[in-house]
């Protein structure tokens, strides 16, 4: 059989270094594993632009329609600020989504035993976490028509619309209930349904997929600014909450320090699945691409790794795999290793983003 296809997409500014020790660990695999990928390297973001005055070239979008799974770093940086919006590096990511239609983004928020001092909050409130935000990506305010920057009497107005269809909010609440089924068993429904109409029928079609084909899962309501008030207060009450775009890329982030880290968290972004039952499928880390470090050494990989961790789970069906190189990642922090966004001032000398894949690595050669 064909080994499945990876495109990988390292982008802008930390991207292309934190994808080298995910291409290391991609390579263990198949040398320690027998589980190998045929890899194919792109451009995204700021680097497609520099070379093709575009952030995404409709070949690199053919080959990620094609491709078993994508991996992408970080796109953007302060090089591009004075770009138009239609060829900014983040329209490259934007298309991506669109047309592979990956409508269910899926966040995880886990607080490693090791670092639940590192967190804002207090120990108590963070150990232990490990909750996942499915987050609508398609539709919503960030897609919805009209908008734009108008001329409205003697002044400008700025435009952006909130808009959903039930068949969008059907197809990702179903995301999230097959999650939790995987999981605990429970989903909490964000939205502003006391105020927007949007968030009305959000609630309406949430329950009626709910009470029709998922009974056993436990589901909850609530609004999104009482759901981001509870995140920092009692996060661990949540297992999988699901939500739409705007709300989700704010409450994902929140919920992203909770563990301490934007260099730890990884994301997957799913569609509807192909014919072979593969979903099309994007995994990247949460953080941007830290131009302020690039190139320097200093780069968290493990987002990147753990992106990957979930390529393993939900494009592979290697679920396996993937809870051993979490296991990995678990042991290597638990055995001290930090990269410099894992420290404060005062707790020593960090490693290298080298080191840490290094660490990763060893660890991985241990658990076989």
């Amino acid at each position: 059989m064909a080994n499945p296809t990876l495109l990988i997409l390292a982008g802008d500014g930390i991207g292309p270094e934190v994808m080298d020790q995910v291409v290391r660990i991609i390579d263990w695999y198949g040398e320690k594993r027998s589980l190998a990928f045929d890899v194919e390297h792109d451009l995204v973001g700021g680097a497609a632009y520099d070379k093709h005055g575009t952030p995404l070239h409709d070949d690199t979008m053919a080959k990620a329609l094609a491709a078993d799974a994508v991996l992408l770093g970080a796109v953007g940086g302060p090089k591009y600020d004075a770009l138009d919006f239609s060829v900014k590096p983040e329209r490259g990511l934007l298309r991506l989504r669109k047309e592979m239609d990956l409508f269910s983004n899926l966040r995880p928020a886990q607080c490693f035993d090791a670092l639940a001092d590192f967190s804002s909050l207090k120990k108590d409130i963070v150990a232990g976490l490990d909750i996942m935000i499915v987050r609508e990506l398609t539709s919503g305010v960030y897609f919805g028509e009209p908008r734009g920057i108008f001329e409205e009497g003697n002044e400008r107005v700025g435009i952006n619309t909130q808009r959903y269809t039930e068949s969008e909010i059907d197809r990702v609440a179903r995301s999230a209930f097959e999650l939790a089924r995987r999981r605990n068993n429970k989903v909490c429904s964000m939205e502003k349904a006391n105020v927007m109409e949007s968030g009305i029928l959000w609630r309406e079609v949430v329950q009626k997929v709910h009470d029709e084909d998922y009974p056993d899962v436990e589901l909850t309501h609530m609004y999104a600014d009482n759901g981001a008030m509870q995140l920092v207060r009692a996060p661990k009450q949540f297992d999988v909450i699901v939500t739409d775009n705007l709300f989700g890329d704010i409450l994902s982030d929140c919920a992203a320090m909770l563990t301490g880290s934007l260099g730890m968290l990884p994301s997957a972004s799913l569609g509807a699945p192909n014919a072979d039952g593969r979903p099309k499928a994007l995994y990247e880390p949460v953080h941007g691409s830290a131009p302020d470090i690039a190139g320097q050494g200093k780069a968290n990989p493990i987002a990147c790794i753990l992106s990957f961790a979930m390529a393993l789970r939900y494009s592979f069906d290697q679920g396996e795999e993937a809870a051993r190189l979490e296991q990995a990642v678990e042991q290597v922090l638990a055995d001290g290793a930090r990269t410099a966004d894992l420290m404060g001032p005062e707790d020593g000398t960090p490693i290298s983003t080298t080191e840490m894949g290094d660490a990763i690595l060893a660890a991985l050669d241990a658990s076989l």
